[in-house]
């Protein structure tokens, strides 16, 4: 397998047609922190151009010209035609002609895993997020200043004093919005969630809202703790960075304090975690082929759970 997988890596770096076939699947990339999405999307479409035209690509097609007197025998010779040369009409390979759209949207201040469809790929990432998949995140919080968008980058509007709080207090207001949370699933449902059918809920997974305007966590616990700074492990879906950033501004104010977002990471999306991202530096074309035989393999192994019943969680019966 790995020596079939060596040769036609091999083939993809002389011809350019081979290599555009095999553009066409899932591709796990990391966005760095203050890039937007469109801005990484740009990048990867941008070097993916630059290194297919640098193979050997389609030549000129012919121009067929026939000259001489009508009246004798003709001439008929062929010569590259100007019309498709690259000098004229641009590189084989441009922008438009790829397709590539994200499955869990990472905003500016936002960094980590993200998940995209390239060309033919596009129709998995339809499926990844029909399966209404949660996401799990990293995100950092400094203790004693708030800012007006709740991010270090924004303007410091108020300070607090925070040498008091420990480990075990967050530890327990993490619990409790936890708790909150899976009261709230359970509500929306219509059920107590000490009656039986809440257990026979429970027991069949993960309950995900319809509506996917209504975020929901399932699992929130600090990781890390060193005064001022905190780290936080959430596991949720239907989030925005502005949700994240805001939860994180709840949790200093229940501390009796004041607490800001520093850094949100994405490190884990539906079937994929950060051992699948490409970094930066590595965004090329022979990367992202590899790339994309992994992120495929790991969807045809795991398609059944592409196929999932409709969500659990229901609207409130009225």
């Amino acid at each position: 397998m790995i020596n079939t997988l060596s040769s036609k890596m091999e083939k993809l770096v002389f011809d350019s047609r081979i290599a555009w076939k095999a553009l066409n699947g899932i591709i796990a990339v990391y966005k760095p922190p203050m890039v937007t999405y469109l801005g990484a999307r740009d990048t990867i479409i941008h070097r993916l151009c630059e290194d297919l035209n640098c193979m050997r690509v389609r030549q000129p097609i012919k121009h067929v010209c026939i000259e001489g007197d009508t009246t004798k025998t003709m001439k008929v010779f062929t010569h590259s035609s100007y019309a498709d040369h690259p000098l004229v009409v641009g590189p084989r390979y441009q922008p438009k002609d790829f397709v590539l759209i994200c499955a869990n949207y990472l905003s500016r201040d936002m960094s980590g895993l993200m998940v995209c469809g390239i060309n033919g790929g596009a129709k998995w990432i339809h499926k990844l997020k029909d399966s209404k998949s949660p996401t799990s995140y990293r995100v950092k919080g400094v203790l004693g200043q708030a800012t007006d968008t709740y991010f270090i980058t924004g303007k410091v509007v108020e300070k607090s004093t925070y040498k008091y709080i420990k480990r075990d207090a967050i530890d327990k207001i993490c619990a409790s919005m936890q708790a909150a949370y899976q009261r709230k699933m359970f509500e929306l449902c219509g059920l107590d969630m000490q009656s039986q059918a809440a257990y026979e809920l429970a027991v069949q997974g993960p309950i995900r809202p319809v509506d996917i305007n209504i975020p929901m966590i399932y699992n929130i616990k600090c990781i890390d703790f060193k005064s001022p700074e905190f780290t936080l492990e959430i596991i949720c879906i239907n989030e925005n960075d502005m949700y994240l950033k805001t939860l994180v501004h709840d949790l200093g104010m229940q501390l009796h304090s004041v607490a800001t977002c520093i850094q949100i990471q994405c490190f884990r999306y539906a079937l994929f975690d950060l051992n699948f991202a490409l970094l930066k530096k590595h965004w090329e074309l022979k990367n992202f082929c590899n790339n994309i035989v992994q992120c495929n393999t790991i969807i045809n192994e795991n398609r059944y759970l592409l196929k999932q019943d409709s969500p659990i969680l229901i609207e409130r019966n009225k």
